[in-house]
């Protein structure tokens, strides 16, 4: 088997890989390819692609992401090896914490390796998005000067440097405002719509916002009161999956997180 880094020129072969259930894989290691700060591999046997994963490096914090190995080459040691060759390049790049979100299929392979749970997420869906909800006042696009306040509230929030990640999204993204300051960021463009908020008020009314255009969230079990407005509003629960971490714990807020990026950051 030969590990090598995944460039453009992989991404059509790709789509073999692609997993039952999932978003389209490709214009995430497309992402990963072009990123300075994100190491994807693949893993080849007889010239065919057949295992894929990705690091992404956030300051000192960083994920595992599409840890993919092709039908019919399981349990084979291949999604082992992408693990641990993932972890080696992440502890070269100074992270002393990892975080990712586990399937069931990956679940005990990552607990081998010693990471342990750290919450759950919980995807809630609607039969239909939310259209008869008003928009906030306290609503407004989002414009440069917003820039810092997003980057700190995010930071309080994730307890990660995401500042690069989110600097390339934050077009035709939306912010709460409350005294001037900025209490809450919607950004439509990052994975499936990230939203973090200070408080349950400015986060509700941004939630409300995104789901106007769709009817599926998926945020963690900590957050009661996104949930509760959730249920109220005739979501229900579909299934839940693991968020687990490897090395230093580090502080976040959980409960200020009303949408989370997607399965590769969280």
């Amino acid at each position: 088997m030969v590990l090598e880094r995944v460039t453009e020129n992989d991404l059509e072969y790709l789509k073999e890989l692609q997993p039952d259930g999932w978003s389209d894989i490709i214009p995430a290691f497309k992402f990963y390819s072009g990123s300075p700060y994100c190491f994807p591999i693949k893993i080849k046997s007889e010239n065919i692609i057949v295992g894929i994963g990705a690091g992404i490096k956030l300051g000192d914090t960083g994920w595992l992401a599409h840890i993919i190995v092709r039908v019919g080459q399981r349990n084979m040691g291949i999604g082992s090896a992408i693990v641990d060759h993932l972890l080696g390049k992440m502890n070269e790049e100074g992270c002393m914490c990892i975080s990712l979100i586990a399937t069931e299929l990956g679940y005990p392979v990552y607990r081998k390796f010693g990471f342990v749970d750290q919450t759950d997420y919980v995807f809630i869906e609607g039969n239909a998005p939310l259209r008869d909800q008003c928009t906030s006042e306290n609503i407004v696009p989002c414009s440069p000067t917003f820039a810092d306040e997003i980057f700190s509230l995010d930071q309080a929030v994730s307890g990660e440097t995401r500042r690069e990640l989110l600097s390339d999204n934050l077009d035709n993204s939306y912010v709460y405002q409350r005294d001037g300051k900025v209490a809450g960021f919607y950004l439509p463009n990052l994975g499936e719509g990230l939203i973090v908020a200070s408080d349950a008020e400015a986060g509700i009314e941004l939630m409300k916002a995104r789901l106007s255009r769709m009817n599926k969230s998926v945020l963690p079990v900590d957050n009661s009161a996104a949930i509760s407005f959730l249920t109220k509003s005739g979501f229900s629960e579909k299934k839940r999956a693991k968020r687990m971490i490897l090395g230093k714990e580090f502080m976040w807020q959980p409960e200020n997180l009303f949408n989370r990026i997607a399965g590769n950051l969280g």
